[in-house]
């Protein structure tokens, strides 16, 4: 295991750390049910992956419907917890007020057993939810946890769009930011990732493998172009190097959900150091990015111009989960995800067809034509 600094902060951290929102869950028939945990399996993982040197797991109060956090404190029991820095997350869009702050850190205390977390994480910050901070003053409220000893650290994970990140950074001394980080994402990340880490300001990169998206179900062009050096590596492995040859991360989280994956996860990390990949290895990463893009049915940047739709369609959104059935062969995983969440935000079936939206697309994309084709291949 390979270990880097943790920003300001005077410990050393292993670049792999164990993610709890993907742990095995218990066969049952008819749809999986994600609040039942195999719990031996995953007490099992966790204190292997610990075992093999990880020192890092994230958690937070929604994982598996609120049972994460009770699992992972089972699994930090018999002196495990000794071994870890432990972080779960703040549910933001659950807060009305300062007492409902109080509420959520006592029950997620509760449910890890434990006096105090190590991270305390203002989960997926959007601009909304950062007005909610200010707005209730909930930087004071964790400044007063630290103060009571409850929470050691404080950072934010981010899901917004990238131009907010540097007004979040730059307002509060974070000890660490959370943030999407994979060979497909936006390139300006590398930028966004470089000015956190100038700042002491730890980096962890979450879905480095884009939900399992790197790792399963690859074209044989994809698997083509990565034997072209006979690295003998597997997708996976190509994935998590190119982000920890970043010398800017901190480490990077996998929501293992199989003791196979831990321990593959646990030998790619003697390899995957910084600055490790040559420029023929990186120009192939480059190259399968190319052919995945090559695969995308909706040519959508995400501007978010088309938005907000009279029916409450959140477009871009419904093109993002079209593309990623294509491109990476997904196709059941994105019909499972339209299914259970675009539904209740609103999918694309009430289109009126106004044409508002194709007046608005930079692209001029006949987005109404798209939202058929996309509805149409995430439903049969």
């Amino acid at each position: 295991m390979q270990y880097r600094r943790f920003g300001k902060l005077s410990f050393n951290v292993s670049a792999l750390g164990f993610g709890a929102m993907r742990l095995p869950i218990q066969s049952t028939s008819g749809e999986a049910d994600m609040t039942k945990i195999d719990e031996f399996q995953s007490i099992d993982m966790i204190r292997h992956a610990i075992d093999g040197g990880v020192n890092y797991i994230d958690t937070a109060y929604p994982y598996h419907g609120g049972q994460s956090e009770v699992l992972v404190g089972k699994a930090l029991k018999d002196g495990y917890r000794e071994k870890v820095k432990l972080t779960t997350k703040m549910p933001i869009w659950m807060i009305k007020s300062i007492a409902d702050c109080d509420k959520y850190l006592n029950e997620q205390l509760q449910r890890l057993q434990v006096d105090y977390v190590d991270f305390y994480l203002l989960h997926a910050m959007n601009k909304e939810r950062w007005n909610t901070v200010k707005e209730l003053g909930i930087l004071d409220f964790i400044g007063k946890a630290i103060n009571e000893g409850k929470i050691k650290q404080v950072g934010f994970s981010f899901h917004e769009e990238i131009d907010f990140f540097k007004e979040i950074l730059d307002a509060y001394d974070w000890a660490l930011c959370q943030v999407q980080f994979n060979y497909m994402e936006n390139k300006r990340w590398e930028e966004e990732i470089k000015y956190a880490a100038s700042k002491n300001i730890a980096v962890v990169v979450m879905e480095p493998l884009l939900g399992g998206k790197l790792a399963a179900n690859q074209p044989d062009e994809i698997k083509a172009e990565f034997n072209k050096i006979g690295a003998n590596r597997t997708s996976a492995e190509w994935a998590l190097r190119w982000v920890l040859n970043h010398p800017e991360v901190t480490l990077l989280l996998s929501g293992m959900s199989n003791m196979q994956q831990v321990e593959e996860n646990l030998g790619i990390m003697d390899k995957a150091v910084a600055n490790n990949l040559s420029a023929e290895e990186l120009k192939i990463i480059d190259n399968v990015k190319a052919i995945y893009e090559a695969k995308t049915k909706v040519k959508c940047t995400g501007c978010n111009y088309c938005v907000p739709c009279p029916k409450s369609i959140p477009i871009p959104n419904v093109f993002s989960l079209y593309n990623e059935a294509n491109i990476y062969n997904a196709v059941e995983q994105s019909k499972s995800f339209y299914k259970r969440v675009m539904r209740l935000e609103n999918d694309a079936l009430p289109c009126i067809e106004c044409g508002e939206c194709e007046t608005k697309c930079p692209q001029k994309l006949p987005i109404m034509e798209h939202l058929k084709e996309a509805h149409e291949h995430l439903t049969i």
